[in-house]
């Protein structure tokens, strides 16, 4: 019986990954592609300056860039402190999260074209939205605190070197990031998948306004991946929900968590938060209810959405190089961490700090942290264990309280090693 039970859940799992591998492994390599073309540099330095035009800008850039809402929080953190308005900033929080070119290729491969095309679109309304608004209600007299940055996020490397670093994003640095929300989000919907028989939901929350309000009640206080959150909106179609109330899960999962949240308050104030949060929720709520009126005959089942669009031969090996990209991440989520240095003379007179930094979830976190530090004057060297959340900082005459307000302005939170 657990034998059975184990198999079929085994063969269910394998279905999504063969189903969703050749559109993501395309994500990977676009996204890589794209963190070569659009560098961070270029996102910071195009978003300043008030009105629409930067928040379009914001906006528009934020949709195609694979970054997760754990990512864009230091991401839009930089962004203010490099000059970007209120409202740019908001659009940019607002719109990343929701979607990025891997899950996009994602959403095609298991909820078809319609929902591909829609999920984008609605990130790009949700953050105009929620631009304008934070732009509507900024005081005339508020500026970004922009000052002039010499840190590796305002340098230009060589191209060579920057290619090399955005295929390197995009096939061992994204997939080490999302790779094991993706694995769990796979296996939940394949739990899913058996545990509920067909349209187990719809008795319950039918279709229309309850639908949409408990996905989305669902989807906004927990951290869920853009990518790892489609086959679970597969699911729940599949056992009953409303096409636009998984649309609603896909909007506000990503969009929010309580990091930020955080994040938006300490740098754009109380009233940006709360047009930030009413913009996801409505955004949501009306996209969700607009969704089911034009296309509530969309049906899927676990196994029902097949495009037939890739031989299965093909599935089945970018299923096999998924994993191995995946597996090969995992490997290396240890490198570029605390990389041993070799000790010199000089070394000894160097002034050391250990910090706790909580809120480091992905190498977006590190670099962000990592830039902060190098920020501050003084400061020579910078190693980052990711997973033990700790930075070591070495170097001459800077001062301990500059380096933790520049981390913590970065949208981290700071502790000294043996303070408590």
């Amino acid at each position: 019986m657990l034998l059975s039970i184990f198999t079929d859940l085994l063969l269910e799992f394998w279905w999504l990954l063969r189903e969703m591998a050749p559109w993501l492994l395309f994500g990977f390599l676009v996204a890589g592609l794209l963190s070569f073309l659009i560098p961070r540099e270029v996102v910071e330095n195009k978003l300043g300056g008030r009105g629409f035009g930067p928040v379009f800008k914001a906006a528009l850039l934020g949709i195609p860039l694979p970054i997760c809402s754990c990512g864009v929080i230091p991401l839009g953190a930089s962004l203010r402190q490099h000059g970007a308005s209120r409202g740019a900033t908001t659009s940019f929080l607002l719109s990343t999260p929701q979607t990025g070119v891997d899950s996009i290729m994602v959403t095609w491969s298991l909820l078809g074209p319609v929902f591909a095309v829609f999920r984008p679109l609605a990130a790009l309304v949700t953050g105009l939205a929620g631009g304008m608004l934070a732009t509507l209600f900024e005081e005339k007299t508020d500026t970004a605190p922009a000052a002039e940055c010499h840190d590796d996020c305002c340098t230009t490397p060589s191209g060579q070197s920057r290619f090399w670093g955005g295929l390197r994003h995009g096939l061992v640095t994204l997939p080490r990031d999302i790779g094991g929300a993706l694995l769990l989000g796979l296996l939940i919907a394949a739990v899913l998948s058996l545990a509920l028989p067909d349209d187990f939901f719809a008795p319950y929350l039918g279709t229309g306004v309850v639908a949409i309000l408990v996905m989305m009640a669902a989807g906004i206080p927990v951290y869920v991946c853009a990518t790892a959150s489609v086959p679970v909106a597969l699911m729940l179609m599949a056992k009953g929900v409303s096409p636009g109330a998984a649309l609603a899960f896909l909007i506000t999962g990503p969009a929010t968590n309580a990091a930020a949240i955080t994040t938006v308050w300490k740098f754009l104030g109380r009233r940006t938060t709360l047009v930030f949060l009413a913009t996801v929720a409505l955004g949501a709520f009306l996209t969700g209810l607009l969704f089911d009126a034009l296309f509530s005959g969309i049906e899927v089942s676990a196994r029902g959405h097949v495009h037939g669009m890739l031989p299965g031969w093909l599935e089945t090996v970018a299923a096999v190089l998924l994993l191995l990209v995946l597996f090969n991440g995992w490997l290396r989520r240890g490198q570029n961490e605390m990389k041993p240095e070799v000790e010199t003379a000089a070394d000894a007179t160097l002034d050391t700090l250990q910090l706790q930094v909580a809120g480091m979830n992905c190498e977006h976190c590190v670099a962000s942290v990592r830039s902060a530090a190098q920020s501050c004057a003084g400061v020579e060297r910078v190693s980052i264990d990711l997973q033990a959340g700790r930075a070591d900082i070495a170097g001459r005459g800077f001062e301990t309280g500059v380096v933790t307000t520049a981390i913590e302005n970065a949208g981290f939170k700071v502790t000294r090693v043996g303070d408590g």
